[in-house]
């Protein structure tokens, strides 16, 4: 049964300090990085009850990405990946993923606040992990 709502939770701009990247000093002295998650999933039976073994914690997706942060990956998309391929194995129930984790001082000599990716995934799509 299809929910009439549009049901997700949102963490925005979590901040981390990792290593991931191409540059030597990228692996050695490490970056700021943002990311943000908006994760799609029926918690209508939740708005209803008040029952939590009825939605996702927020705290638990968290603790998720923050593992995922501290293990390097030269690609910031392939760190993506994990994390989606995480999330998507441990919750089912989530039908859409979207992830955008921003390098806050890329090593490419532009004055920006920051360069990165963004994957919009569904549950259908995690095979292509």
């Amino acid at each position: 049964m299809k929910t009439p709502f549009d049901t997700s939770i949102i963490i925005n701009k979590a901040r981390f300090h990792a290593y991931h990247g191409v540059m030597p000093q990228e692996q050695t002295v490490g970056n700021d990085y943002e990311v943000s998650i908006q994760i799609g999933y029926d918690f209508t039976h939740a708005m209803q009850t008040d029952d939590l073994s009825h939605t996702i914690s927020y705290a638990d997706v968290y603790q998720t990405i923050r593992q995922e942060m501290q293990t390097p990956s030269k690609l910031i998309e392939h760190l993506a990946g994990r994390i989606c391929k995480k999330l998507f194995d441990t919750y089912p129930n989530i039908t859409k993923i979207d992830l955008n984790i921003i390098k806050k001082n890329p090593p490419m000599g532009a004055d920006c606040e920051g360069a990165g990716v963004r994957v919009i995934m569904t549950n259908e799509q995690k095979t292509m992990l």
